[in-house]
């Protein structure tokens, strides 16, 4: 039976060299092109016992090798050399085998561990060079697998630095509706600072992304491929069933047939469980832990001032963001390494972009614009869209009429513009904000939208009389930015 060892060294080959054949690389690790074909079918990692049987070739060598390795902690490519001009005649990759039983306790066994729901997540990524348009580009796919239904999410991005993996953690997270108790990943700069059994450290931006979601970090050994084996092998499955022999159209057309091969691979039935991964993530979904309401933003998100044309700049050009949030300051991210999104400071996105490639170019949304000099409406035909979005609210009406009796048209006209770029629940918020101060006001639904504020009436009220400009002033220490940084940001360097 093949090795661990050897099944994990064809199927990277395989992975990193698509076209390279199985004669190939059975000629590279001295194998046959049959043993190489098995591995790439298997999407199991088999078990691993220690023989006991020295191979015939070795025994003559052993003792040296022992004391080699072991005694003088030489490397094994130089030791491979002395006893090949000492006559060794066996294989490469039979010497190496050999070398990597003299780790191993002779009781050590590598066997097929399971989780139970809810339990462990999976989370790796590959890059891969996708034909877009006739034109090779690279691409990182990132998977996340729960460890007990094997429901995967596949996510991609043009890149692999620390926010673009964040980003693709939070939106398996997102897919899967919750999240397990422990997650598994490798030893990659993003997740850790130093890798070494001594002297270990988790990065502290990951922690910090764990701590937000409640989900405890756990890393895999060095040279123990076997402990992200259900991680691994989607990749192998990626390459050989979707990525080989396809091109296409441009990069939203690889992102949304990427998710349709993730339905596809969900719905089939695996090797081991018998059973689909979508039948099994039923089962699964109930132990999984809740989600934060927001998601993690790190220190390292830019922030920008929005001017009175509404637009922000980046990176040599201009964007444009809705009227709302004209001289106020945003959040900006960038996702997937092509895409800017741009935040209100309580973190509600409020304008995505394509970012363009150009230098001194303003890329503009007409509707960011859309009624941006809106004229008083008619009071009832407004009341009426504000039925039809929020039913549960009708009593605001009424208190509109109420408090602005000589303009309530104007206030419920531009709370439905407000309605159009923040989602329905924040919305509400801020009508529970506004019952509870009893203050009925577009500008104080607005200010209640952009920062998370303070319940204190008799507070607001009093800033209410010190308006300015028929605007609320709310002096800072009434309201908080909902954005955390960890105070070694501030250290002396």
């Amino acid at each position: 039976m093949i090795t661990m060892e050897d099944w994990v060294t064809i199927r990277n080959i395989k992975k990193r060299n698509p076209a390279i054949g199985a004669r190939t690389i059975g000629k590279m690790l001295g194998i046959s092109r049959n043993t190489v074909k098995a591995a790439l079918l298997n999407e199991e990692v088999p078990e691993y016992i220690r023989s006991s049987v020295i191979n015939p070739a070795i025994a003559p060598y052993s003792d040296f090798i022992f004391e080699a390795l072991i005694m003088k902690k030489l490397k094994g490519s130089r030791i491979l050399s002395d006893i090949k001009a000492k006559g060794y005649t066996g294989s490469k990759s039979a010497f190496y085998r050999y070398v990597i039983t003299l780790h191993i306790d002779s009781q050590r066994t590598y066997q097929r561990y399971e989780t139970a729901p809810g339990e462990q997540s999976l989370f790796d990524w590959s890059p891969y060079q996708i034909p877009i348009n006739g034109i090779p580009v690279k691409i990182q796919v990132f998977c996340c697998i729960l460890g007990f239904s094997r429901y995967r999410i596949y996510e991609a991005s043009l890149g692999c630095n620390q926010a673009q993996v964040f980003e693709a953690l939070e939106n398996s997270f997102a897919g899967f509706g919750g999240i397990t108790g422990r997650i598994q990943t490798d030893n990659a700069k993003v997740f850790v600072d130093n890798a070494s059994r001594s002297y270990f450290q988790w990065n502290e931006q990951y922690l910090s992304l764990c701590g937000h979601y409640g989900i405890e970090p756990h890393h895999s050994l060095p040279k123990h491929p076997w402990s992200k084996g259900k991680v691994e092998n989607p990749f192998s499955y990626l390459q050989d069933h979707f990525i080989a022999g396809n091109t296409f159209d441009s990069l939203e057309d690889f992102f949304k047939r990427l998710k349709a091969f993730q339905d596809t691979v969900n719905n089939k039935v695996h090797t081991t469980t018998r059973k689909t991964p979508r039948e099994l993530f039923e089962l699964e979904k109930s132990s999984l832990l809740s989600l934060p309401e927001q998601r993690f933003f790190s220190s390292k998100t830019e922030s920008r001032k929005v001017t009175e044309d509404c637009l922000i700049s980046f990176n040599g050009n201009r964007y444009s963001v809705p009227y709302v949030a004209a001289r106020k300051t945003v959040w900006i991210k960038v996702s997937k390494g092509y895409t800017l999104e741009i935040y209100s400071p309580n973190h509600t996105l409020l304008a995505t972009h394509p970012i363009s490639l150009e230098k001194g170019q303003i890329i503009m949304n007409k509707e960011h614009y859309k009624n941006h000099s809106i004229e008083r409406g008619n009071f009832n035909r407004m009341a009426e869209l504000f039925r039809e979005q929020f039913p549960d609210d009708l009593w605001l009406i009424d208190r509109l009429k109420e408090q602005k009796r000589i303009n309530p048209a104007y206030h419920i006209t531009r709370i439905m513009e407000l309605a159009k770029f923040y989602p329905a629940d924040q919305m509400q918020k801020g009508f529970r904000q506004m019952q509870a101060c009893g203050l009925y006001s577009y500008i104080f639904l607005k200010t209640c939208l952009e920062y998370t504020v303070v319940l204190n009436p008799d507070e607001l009220r009093r800033a209410l009389r010190e308006r300015k400009d028929g605007n609320i002033v709310i002096p800072e220490a009434f309201y908080q930015i909902n954005i955390k940084r960890p105070l070694t940001d501030y250290q002396i360097k």
